[in-house]
């Protein structure tokens, strides 16, 4: 039986270099995301926007910009997101930029700590997000969760699940990377991230990439997706603050979802980074709802579960 469904808003662009991500969750609103799911069966219920301080729109401070408001909106999505884990239902959070996945998972780490549950955390991104106050060019803390997350960042965000750090490097799986700044590059290596980039998709394949980053789950194991929009080839998805070129294409997008479907184990959703403000007529969106539609079961073919793998 499938979890009960719960659509979380985080409407601001807090964390990011470019201002519209605070539009994201009524954009993926306005593309039928609640309709889509319940089309598969799913009972979804939108819990409507958290609410957090304004973007100031500052320069950084101490290699930081807005560390108060990005704690702050951190703290409500942390709150929110562990409230749905607790009541027993899937929660899905709408960004906003991609500093909010500190609050998010944070709070499926303390929910997979408390359940005794191990956790894999899924990070579909053109950017690792591993940079530090030391290494940032520009201070923005949406190129920073990851780290944070692994307990290398200010000490606000880092506590925020209650346990340093959050999370350990080797839950993670980054796959569609293929825009790393140099200092962050050397503490991805350092630190032991497992990174499908670009330049593996393009050797191996995605369908080879997705095998091993969704190997060695089980019956006990919490699946959480991050999904950056900007994952996408911009040439698909143009509705982002940072485009990178050379990202997965449409069929490879939906590859990658699809095998997340298969493996049974989603169990959390990040939607993360959607610009409307850069969009052409909501198209983004309506991809984003698309591939969301697939990690929820939605493929080309009726297919035999047991003949899939």
């Amino acid at each position: 039986m499938t979890r009960p469904v719960s659509l979380i808003g985080a409407p601001t662009d807090i964390g990011a270099g470019a201002r519209g991500a605070s539009m994201g969750p009524e954009a993926l609103r306005v593309a039928g995301l609640q309709a889509a799911l319940e089309a598969h069966g799913l009972d979804v219920l939108d819990r409507g926007n958290l609410a957090g301080p304004p973007n100031p729109w500052q320069p950084p401070t101490d290699g930081y910009r807005h560390l108060p408001e990005v704690v702050a909106w951190n703290q409500a999505v942390h709150t929110a997101v562990h409230a749905e884990l607790d009541a027993g239902r899937m929660p899905i959070l709408l960004g906003g930029d991609h500093c909010l996945a500190i609050g998010s998972i944070s709070a499926v780490a303390r929910h997979c700590r408390e359940a005794g549950k191990k956790l894999r955390v899924l990070w579909l991104d053109a950017h690792a997000d591993f940079n530090t106050s030391v290494l940032t060019p520009s201070g923005n803390i949406h190129g920073m969760p990851v780290a944070c997350l692994c307990g290398h960042g200010p000490q606000a965000l880092i506590e925020i699940g209650g346990t340093v750090p959050a999370i350990a490097p080797k839950v993670v799986r980054q796959i569609g990377i293929r825009s790393v700044d140099p200092g962050e590059k050397r503490f991805v290596h350092q630190v032991g991230l497992e990174v499908f980039d670009m330049r593996y998709i393009d050797e191996m394949g995605m369908r080879h990439a997705m095998e091993l980053a969704l190997a060695t789950m089980d019956a006990n194991t919490h699946l959480h997706v991050s999904f950056d929009v900007d994952f996408l080839d911009p040439e698909i998805a143009p509705g982002v603050g940072t485009t990178i070129p050379g990202g997965p294409t449409y069929r490879e997008a939906q590859l990658c979802m699809e095998m997340i479907a298969d493996s049974g184990r989603l169990a959390s959703l990040d939607i993360m980074e959607l610009n409307p403000a850069l969009d052409v007529r909501n198209k983004t969106a309506v991809l984003a709802v698309d591939l969301v539609e697939s990690l929820f079961g939605k493929s080309t073919l009726m297919r035999d579960p047991e003949r899939r793998r």
